[in-house]
């Protein structure tokens, strides 16, 4: 009789989940209806415009690259304060003609800002900035002192 081992049954507490019939259908045939209208339900911060930058290291300098398609150069601001290169801009949503009838814009408008710190070495005081075909082309030089060089050495020949 020592030998036996009971076993208590514990039943867990019951959880109240509320039903959800459209949770359900997704699970069960994995296709949400409301995805296409995702982006009109949503609010339009998240899908608000803002360029990606490429930012790439020469010998001479840095390179910040921006597509900006549809932006007129009016409209972006590039100012340098201390060591962080800020741009900003805006593009404008298009006016909708009444006669067309629209089932999807995906097209994103409206304002961005990008910040971005320069390295130590950049030579503020020469920036040049270019827009050409819908590229934003931004160049910051190095300072002579910062660009790297050879050094000879010195010593016995061995």
């Amino acid at each position: 009789m020592a030998n036996i081992q009971v076993q208590k049954k514990v039943t867990p507490a019951p959880i109240h989940r509320e039903w959800d019939p459209f949770k359900m259908m997704r699970e069960m045939v994995r296709w949400d209806p409301f995805a296409e209208m995702l982006p009109t339900l949503q609010t339009a911060e998240a899908y608000s415009f803002s360029p990606a930058f490429d930012v790439t290291e020469t010998k001479d300098g840095y390179v910040f690259k921006a597509d900006v398609p549809g932006i007129a150069q009016k409209d972006i601001e590039v100012t340098l304060t201390g060591n962080r290169l800020t741009v900003a801009g805006k593009r404008e949503r298009e006016e909708e003609q009444k006669t067309e009838t629209s089932y999807v814009y995906e097209r994103a408008f409206g304002s961005f800002t990008r910040s971005f710190t320069i390295p130590e070495g950049a030579d503020a005081e020469h920036v040049k900035a270019d827009l050409n075909n819908g590229v934003l082309t931004l160049q910051l030089a190095k300072l002579p002192e910062a660009k790297s060089r050879k050094i000879e050495l010195t010593g016995s020949k061995a």
